[in-house]
């Protein structure tokens, strides 16, 4: 079978394929034009395949494990990796069994039947390896509402650093970014006045406590006013922020998406497996759609989460100045959320009227 590059959204197998393949051409699989990598003469993906195969087991050999949860190989890699540019199962399947072409003749089983991993049943492997102690996000969140806000033991901090430091994303002095605010007065508001509100006016947010500063921007105009909700002729200023230092943020839009090739997480992907549920559910929070009649502390997990993320330190200084995740009201955009208000500086304010809204519905 051939495949290429462009075969694979997974940055390590794209990389292998680049730096190893000896050959360009048509993919027979996807059409385009690239490295190819040739399964009847290339042997250097196997390994990496291999090592991801290997946890997982026919459900039909684990005992006790609940039927539900099995699933086909190929459903497993599209729903649950970000490996592979098709969506199609078929394909998936042909790659799979191509690539790994020797494991399919010892265990076809694999590759035919449904999987599981046995491992998330297994109550003492996952007590020391689960992100979540309690295994349960609900018992997480009612523990920081109720039991104990500040000080809970329900999450795993070594291991979301060590999935914080997968996701790294890096903004160079001179970016510039946006933000916008209602003007009830029909003024516009002065760039002094554009940035966060100071700690005594700062309210409940996503990414910050009441009473803790913290500069929430959009990439752009569209995803700020969309933010903003605001309404039919509704004055607004939009204010154009540009970063005055370079800074790393976490980017939680990728946290489902960490590659299980990568360097210290191949040799322990069972744990990223197990924890799949759970970074997923931390992205799925971090874009969570919060209306006004919401509960405060609806935010909890994700202010706890990005306090954690806030106290990460190198020799008593902050690794990261802030968290990037994907827009609520911006499906196509994304915000960040900037631990220190000082990095940017309001450098112009426009003022625009709404004048149309559009609404969709189901």
């Amino acid at each position: 079978m051939i495949i290429c590059q462009k075969c694979f959204v997974d940055d390590v197998i794209k990389d292998v394929i680049s730096s190893r393949s000896t050959y360009l051409g048509e993919c027979e699989t996807c059409g385009s034009t690239d490295k190819l990598y040739d399964t009847n003469k290339d042997s250097y993906l196997e390994d990496y395949f291999s090592s991801l195969l290997e946890i997982y087991t026919p459900v039909s050999q684990i005992p006790n494990f609940p039927l539900k949860d099995g699933r086909l190989l190929q459903t497993e890699f599209l729903n649950n990796w970000n490996i592979f540019t098709s969506k199609n199962e078929s394909t998936i399947y042909e790659i799979l069994k191509s690539i790994c072409s020797n494991q399919y003749q010892v265990m076809p089983e694999l590759f035919e039947q449904k999987i599981g991993i046995e491992k998330m049943i297994d109550v003492d492997y996952m007590k020391e390896h689960s992100l979540l102690r309690s295994n349960n996000w609900d018992l997480f969140v009612y523990d920081l509402k109720y039991k104990n806000r500040f000080h809970s033991n329900h999450i795993n901090k070594e291991l979301l650093e060590k999935y914080c430091s997968y996701i790294l994303k890096s903004y160079k002095k001179g970016q510039r970014l946006y933000r916008c605010r209602i003007s009830n007065d029909k003024e516009s508001i002065p760039s002094n006045e554009m940035g966060a509100p100071d700690a005594t006016k700062s309210s409940d947010g996503r990414a910050n406590s009441r009473g803790i500063r913290c500069l929430y921007l959009g990439d752009s105009d569209k995803t700020t006013i969309h933010e903003t909700r605001a309404g039919k002729y509704d004055s607004i200023c939009i204010g154009t922020f540009v970063l005055k230092d370079d800074i790393v943020v976490v980017d939680f839009k990728s946290i489902n998406k960490i590659s299980p090739f990568a360097e210290g997480i191949i040799d322990n992907i069972m744990e990223l497996a197990v924890n799949k549920q759970y970074l997923e559910k931390i992205n799925t929070e971090m874009s969570k759609i919060m209306r006004r009649k919401d509960d405060s502390l609806d935010y909890l997990p994700t202010q706890y989460i990005t306090d954690f993320v806030k106290s990460i330190e190198n020799e008593g200084i902050s690794i990261y100045s802030g968290i990037e995740y994907k827009s609520v009201m911006n499906e196509e955009g994304f915000n960040l959320a900037i631990f220190d208000p000082n990095l940017f500086e309001c450098e112009e304010v426009k003022q625009v009227n709404i004048t149309q809204l559009n609404y969709t519905f189901s």
